[in-house]
């Protein structure tokens, strides 16, 4: 499991070139062509890291980097084939995170993406990602669950199955998929002991567990993650530090 990652290129070949490198790293990939997709898509996927070519039609790369510097605390790396000490600090002044010249190796390029994502805290040490749906963070690697920020304890079978849900945000999994991934050869887990889990969880996890943002139930199917969870004002519910 990787990041989500917005790509802003307007060569296609390297664009392509790119993506398949990046994804074959485990990351979801989202490729657009020019400054003001770039802009959108930022604004309306909120990724983890957005790889900007500085040269670009309608809005240029170190235009784009400036306003979603101001605009968040996304991890940005920088495309360019100027090479000079005056670009390079131009582009780290106007907020980018990193600075990669042309021509650049796909190794060099996948190497400063983890390293970023690791910096941001998407990537743990271990290389596992921190799969986050609104104010929820979920980190496979530390077997941590944080709402709002705040630790939350849970059973390995809890944890299992909300890390099933978080790794697929909007996909609707049956019960027999949930065992299956969460569980694997535990023939002990029955379909209606996921219902119970599933209650424990949301008394852990939601402010109000009678009617879910997170963990929702799709009847006559089974559960999903929600896609998009607004972030509450005052976001309550129970945070015990797991021990």
């Amino acid at each position: 499991m990787g990041g989500r990652i917005l790509v802003a290129e307007d060569d296609g070949k390297q664009a392509n070139l790119i993506r398949l490198y990046l994804e074959r790293e485990g990351h979801t990939v989202l490729v657009v062509g020019d400054g003001r997709s770039a802009l959108d898509q930022a604004r309306a996927r909120r990724p983890d890291l957005v790889i900007l070519d500085v040269m670009m039609p309608g809005v240029a790369g170190l235009d784009v980097c400036r306003i979603l510097r101001a605009e968040s605390d996304v991890a940005i790396l920088l495309l360019t084939a100027r090479t000079t000490e005056d670009d390079v600090l131009l582009g780290l002044d106007v907020g980018a995170d990193d600075y990669i010249t042309k021509p650049y190796s796909p190794r060099e390029l996948t190497a400063r993406v983890r390293a970023l994502l690791r910096r941001a805290g998407v990537v743990n040490a271990g290389g596992q990602a921190v799969l986050r749906v609104g104010d929820l963070e979920v980190d496979p690697g530390r077997f941590e669950v944080r709402v709002a920020g705040r630790p939350v304890t849970l059973t390995a079978k809890e944890f299992g199955i909300l890390e099933v849900l978080a790794a697929e945000p909007g996909r609707v999994f049956t019960r027999a998929q949930i065992i299956d991934r969460a569980f694997g050869f535990d023939h002990f887990v029955l379909e209606r002991t996921v219902d119970a889990h599933v209650m424990n969880l949301r008394r852990k996890i939601e402010a109000d567990p009678a009617a879910p943002r997170f963990v929702q139930t799709v009847f006559g199917r089974g559960y999903r993650l929600a896609a998009a969870v607004p972030v509450p004002t005052d976001a309550g519910g129970p945070a015990v530090r797991r021990p």
